[in-house]
């Protein structure tokens, strides 16, 4: 009995020895860019990163988000406008990136995308209801984390993608769950290439949390508009009652 317990205790002293030593330390000038810090998750994460001595770089889409996030944080936190939508914004926001590592390179890279997507059968949608989703959650993410990499491979950082684990479950038509079944493939492709150059990339599958009611009447005024669109061949096919119900 007492080998085991002994056993026990040197198990746990081992466990605290490998958990300790994954900890990064002298945070101090070690740059993290955050994506998608305006509310929620990322403004969360933004000013936590900001209180643990990291420099926080925060993109926020509105000049209101980056104000109330400056307000209450360190006068280290910076903030860029970013709308992962438009190359010219995510090449401003490279620049700006690069200026503030000031030739240190970037220690972190964490993408949060939540694009807006249409809730509908798949064969209601158009290809520009696709596009709504796919340029921010998926070709956004994508194309700043390629303009990043320099810095990143400098300093020997890391990527970490925040996935909505909903999106990987794929019971409505549309492309929230392309976009987040997408970006698992590009991050478990970069994570072995970026292996060579010393840079980690993970993923961070979170589960549900409370981010704010869920808008039912916009989900059902989206849903009447696009039923009101639908050629009268597929309406019949699904018929006033598919939709009522």
């Amino acid at each position: 009995l007492h080998i085991a317990i002994l056993a026990s205790i040197l198990s746990l002293i081992i466990c605290w020895l490998i958990r300790d030593s994954r900890r990064v330390s002298n945070l101090s000038g070690k740059h993290v860019f955050v994506t998608d810090c305006d509310t929620g998750l990322g403004k969360s994460l933004a000013k936590w990163l900001d209180k643990r001595g990291f420099c926080v770089i925060a993109a926020c889409a509105t000049e209101k988000g980056g104000q109330e996030l400056r307000s209450s944080s360190s006068l280290s936190l910076k903030t860029v406008n970013l709308s992962l939508a438009d190359s010219n914004s995510i090449a401003r926001a490279v620049v700006f990136v690069t200026e503030e590592t000031a030739g240190k390179g970037l220690f972190g890279l964490v993408s949060i995308a939540e694009g807006t997507a249409p809730v509908a059968p798949t064969d209601w949608l158009r290809t520009e209801d696709f596009h709504s989703v796919l340029d921010v959650s998926l070709l956004g993410l994508i194309e700043i984390t390629l303009k990043l990499l320099p810095l990143l491979k400098k300093a020997e950082g890391r990527v970490v993608n925040l996935i909505n684990a909903k999106g990987l479950m794929a019971f409505v038509g549309g492309g929230y769950s392309l976009s987040k079944w997408g970006m698992e493939a590009f991050s478990d492709t970069l994570r072995i290439e970026m292996q060579h150059f010393g840079v980690k990339v993970s993923i961070v599958e979170h589960g549900f949390f409370k981010a704010g009611a869920v808008n039912s009447d916009a989900i059902e005024r989206d849903l009447l508009r696009l039923w009101n669109r639908l050629t009268p061949d597929i309406r019949d096919s699904y018929g006033e009652k598919y939709f009522v119900e």
